[in-house]
């Protein structure tokens, strides 16, 4: 390290010293900074390397202090005193250590952002991490740009609350929506905030991606009709507590005929079981015993005892022959291509079902990927 120290003294920062022009300067500068990153510093040698980072935070040249500042963005040599001087300088000299440097603390990064610059503001956002205090400074008084930068960093620690905030600021704007809307964890309130200002793509990602409160999807399936964004079958099937969903679909009043019919038809078994045991106020396995094994009367009793309607019992109990013809052939009753294939094979019966539930499953053929193989006029 003597070696090293010497080396560096007497030819670096002689070149350094002496030289005239910015370039020449900058050159050594930025030669000085990676030898001095790349070096396995102990306690001396790092006082030493951190007086010569001093002597170059104070050149006049901006070059030069650029080039210490690229150089050592994301080091630990840099003294936080130094970092701070430098995060107050120009832009072209400060960005670099703002977005990267581990120098700062949390207060420091809060700072920056409450001067109010829009430029250092979007720095701190994109981060590699962003601490919860910082982020919530950046989603209160952070420009546009900020706070769309940071609901698009994934690393960046934003709490409820602060997320809420962006919203309150920026709602109106798609793509801060859109950010947010695509971060991997979020919470529901704020899911369900995102659900009434979300595009129709985005709003989709969100239903997929996201858990929903049943009434939320309950509202938005009303408010759609029935060709809704947020369909409850298919939120029925992201349901990690079915039971409390069905029992929350039923305390809303939207636990109906209709929905369990197009639950079976598209294979949605385990729904339609729940649904029939809240409807009839049975247990879960009982109300599966009496539609999968109690003989032919078995369905017929438990459906009556639900309350649904008798004209619709018929394509009732051709989607559950449906589905157990297909679980003998062998199929894989968890998979899409089995949903896929139930829906074809129960469409080509011609179910005595309600037009509008017919033209509902009808659009489910066709939106379904796998589908190109059947197409069954709704009027048939």
């Amino acid at each position: 390290m003597t070696a090293y120290r010497a080396r560096l003294t007497e030819i670096d920062i002689r070149r350094l010293i002496k030289a005239t022009d910015e370039d020449e300067r900058a050159a050594a500068a930025h030669k000085l900074c990676r030898s001095m990153d790349r070096a396995d510093l102990d306690e001396d040698d790092r006082a030493a390397a951190q007086k010569i980072l001093r002597m170059l935070a104070q050149d006049a040249a901006e070059l030069v202090r650029r080039a210490m500042a690229v150089t050592l963005k994301a080091s630990d040599l840099i003294p936080r005193d130094i970092a701070r001087k430098l995060a107050a300088d120009v832009d072209s000299v400060a960005l670099p250590l703002i977005n990267f440097s581990p120098a700062f603390t949390d207060e420091d990064l809060i700072e920056i952002v409450r001067a109010g610059s829009a430029v250092r503001q979007v720095a701190v956002a994109s981060r590699p991490g962003v601490s919860r205090d910082v982020a919530t400074a950046v989603a209160e008084v952070g420009c546009e740009q900020a706070v769309r930068t940071l609901a698009a960093n994934d690393n960046a620690d934003v709490a409820e609350a602060a997320l809420g905030r962006c919203i309150d600021r920026f709602g109106a704007s798609p793509e801060i929506v859109a950010a947010i809307a695509y971060r991997q964890v979020l919470p529901l309130s704020v899911t369900e905030r995102l659900i009434e200002l979300a595009s129709e793509t985005v709003r989709e990602h969100l239903v997929t991606r996201h858990a929903l409160a049943p009434e939320t999807a309950i509202r938005l399936a009303a408010f759609a009709r029935e060709r809704a964004t947020v369909d409850l079958v298919d939120q029925a099937s992201s349901q990690a507590e079915l039971p409390q969903f069905v029992a929350n679909l039923n305390a809303r009043r939207a636990l109906t005929a209709s929905l369990l019919l197009r639950a079976l038809a598209r294979g949605q078994m385990a729904l339609f079981e729940h649904g029939l045991a809240e409807l009839a106020g049975t247990p879960h396995a009982r109300a599966w015993l009496m539609i999968h094994d109690a003989g032919p009367l078995g369905l017929k009793a438990i459906y009556d005892r639900a309350g649904l309607p008798p004209r619709l019992f018929q394509a009732y109990r051709a989607g559950v022959d449906t589905w157990r013809t297909l679980q003998a052939e062998g199929a894989d009753t968890s998979g899409d291509d089995f949903r896929q294939r139930m829906l074809e094979r129960f469409l080509t019966q011609r179910p005595n079902a309600p037009r509008e539930d017919l033209a509902y499953l009808m659009e489910r053929l066709d939106h379904d990927p796998l589908s190109g193989r059947v197409r069954i006029s709704a009027a048939a």
